[in-house]
């Protein structure tokens, strides 16, 4: 429960110094405007796994599969204080929740190409790479095997061609996008 909407209103809408919770808050700052300590609380756990996923995710191998996944799970488990056994690495699983999980997961199996305008998703539990954006060529009508070959650099680039169909023939475009299929 948010500490701040149970007190008494404060004169001019400030929060005492000495009120649980004020640590960081601007003198002066309504109550009403500040964040819930469990949102701040939860959404920093959701920024701290998901750089840690970024930092971590190309440290196991082999990349790019289910294998490598799990191999990180189990890392962040045992680095939360976990033990090895299956039982708790359930109740780790548990905890992240599967809308936590989904999202670390897809985190896990993508890759952004700002300066190309791509974003490889590889989730090798889908059966194919999803490439997004960046295919303005493509749609343009640019000759088949110039306009895909920045998709073949960035898969290239993230240890994915060997793992793919590499007949561009059976990359289909879809919405601006391309779909390979893993071999």
């Amino acid at each position: 429960m948010d500490q701040f909407r149970s007190a008494p209103p404060h004169p001019a809408g400030k929060v005492p110094e000495e009120s649980p919770g004020r640590a960081g808050v601007v003198a002066g700052a309504s109550a009403d405007a500040l964040p819930c300590q469990d949102t701040l609380r939860a959404n920093l756990v959701d920024f701290a796994l998901a750089e840690l996923v970024r930092q971590h995710r190309t440290s196991f191998a082999p990349p790019w599969t289910i294998e490598s996944w799990a191999k990180l799970l189990i890392w962040l488990a045992l680095n939360s204080g976990c033990a090895g056994d299956k039982a708790s690495l359930e109740v780790f699983a548990a905890a992240l929740g599967p809308e936590r999980s989904g999202r670390l997961r897809r985190l896990f199996f993508s890759r952004e190409f700002e300066a190309r305008g791509l974003r490889l998703l590889a989730d090798p539990a889908e059966g194919q790479v999803l490439v997004e954006g960046g295919l303005s060529a493509v749609a343009a009508g640019a000759a088949q095997e110039s306009a895909l070959d920045p998709v073949a650099a960035a898969l290239d680039a993230v240890g994915l061609a060997a793992l793919v169909v590499p007949d561009r023939q059976r990359w289909q475009r879809r919405d601006g996008g391309v779909v390979i299929p893993f071999r």
